[in-house]
């Protein structure tokens, strides 16, 4: 049985990041979460919406990713969770409309049990009536509705800026993920232990956006060092994302998506000083696995045994770099290794053992090797991962 079990309260639009990044970075930390929208059962589909600042006066948007609802709303209660998560974006704006949304709010706040709400999502605490005389933060824009609904506002000087007010932690962004989380955590009643850890995470451009968001930011929650680096670019250079779905077509799909911010220069990474690697996939691979410099790298970290996290077309590294042969006379096998299907050539090729990806959430690991099919089964590798770093999550 999950520690705690919480809500997570979707809308269609509602920000890509703010929903996926508290979804499964919660799971891997041990907790249930059920995510439901008025109107929709499980199953159903929420459409998500991509917002960024790129020097326009506001956000702009565009399409994210067809997020998975795994709960019915009319079937759900407030007395069966420990927590609410709300995330911003547009949805806000006409869940703040629904009666029974606002009857559900008012029920996590009158039992006083925590409730994370972060970007536009405060819309939403707004018309519960649940602000007054608290102290809350949000995206800029929503600042006006918070004063009028008698909330004490704080003022977000940056967006990674958060504020917490007995049960209500409020943040006013996406950017605000590592704190926000890790409040929410603290609220329900959660510690973390082993989470001195510096993780060194192998971007490149057009990797898959959650595939680097969720565990960057999941494992910045935990405590841990996360430094992001990409051949020729340095810290404060942005990385293009792709968002790869699943449609309905014989492949997956792709859209651009977020802008994600390097946090360290590659030329002057020195890998000893990290205790383990992660790759993302997405079409990034394709190119870094021809980079003499990046095979080094995955080579040094192989080579020490440190723990190495690759995802989807990640594989495509590893199997240049050599890092999923067999090591073992007796049994002559490879690395046993999943990846997405198509990727399927190069593990084998590449010496490892294929593990096929079925259900796609499916992660393995092997000795100091974690690898994964795709996003979905992001809950599953972050844990795996977490597990090799001997990081817990206890309540």
């Amino acid at each position: 049985m999950a520690a705690k079990k919480v809500l997570l309260l979707c809308g269609d639009y509602m920000e890509d990041y703010e929903v996926m990044v508290p979804f499964q970075a919660l799971q891997a930390y041990g907790i249930s979460v059920d995510a439901v929208c008025p109107g929709k059962k499980a199953g159903d589909v929420c459409r998500t919406a991509v917002h960024q600042g790129i020097g326009h006066q506001t956000y702009s948007e565009s399409r994210g990713h067809n997020f998975t609802l795994n709960a019915s709303f009319d079937e759900i209660s407030a007395d069966g969770y420990d927590g609410l998560v709300i995330p911003g974006g547009r949805a806000p704006e006409y869940l703040a409309m629904d009666d029974k949304v606002l009857d559900l709010v008012r029920k996590f706040s009158d039992a006083k049990k925590p409730i994370a709400s972060v970007c536009h999502g405060q819309l939403i605490l707004a018309a519960a009536g649940v602000v007054q005389n608290r102290t809350c933060t949000a995206y800029p824009a929503v600042k006006p509705v918070l004063i009028a609904a008698g909330a004490k506002w704080d003022e977000a000087d940056t967006m990674a800026k958060c504020a917490v007010d007995g049960n209500l932690v409020t943040a006013a962004t996406y950017e605000s993920h590592p704190e926000f989380i890790s409040l929410f955590v603290k609220a329900l009643g959660g510690s973390v232990a082993g989470s001195d850890k510096k993780i060194l995470f192998l971007c490149g451009d057009y990797m898959e956006d959650y595939e680097v968001m969720v565990p960057f930011q999941s494992l910045q929650a935990l405590g841990c060092q996360v430094d992001a680096v990409c051949p020729d670019k340095g810290a404060g250079e942005k990385c293009p994302t792709a968002i790869h779905d699943f449609e309905g077509d014989q492949t997956y799909s792709e859209k651009p998506g977020h802008d994600f911010t390097l946090t360290a220069s590659f030329g002057s990474v020195d890998a000893s000083s990290y205790d383990a690697l992660v790759i993302p996939g997405g079409r990034a691979p394709e190119y870094l696995a021809l980079n003499d410099k990046v095979i080094s790298l995955v080579k040094g970290f192989s080579d020490k045994g440190k723990p190495i996290a690759s995802i989807c077309h990640g594989q495509q590294i590893l199997s240049a770099a050599g890092v999923l042969k067999c090591v073992c006379v007796i049994d002559m096998q490879g690395k046993k290794c999943t990846a997405y299907p198509a990727v399927k050539l190069n593990v084998v090729l590449g010496g490892g053992s294929w593990l096929e990806p079925d259900p796609i959430h499916r992660c393995f690991t092997d000795g100091n090797l974690v690898t994964g099919a795709a996003w979905p089964g992001h809950p599953e590798f972050v844990a795996q991962l977490m597990a090799l770093l001997g990081i817990k999550v206890s309540f």
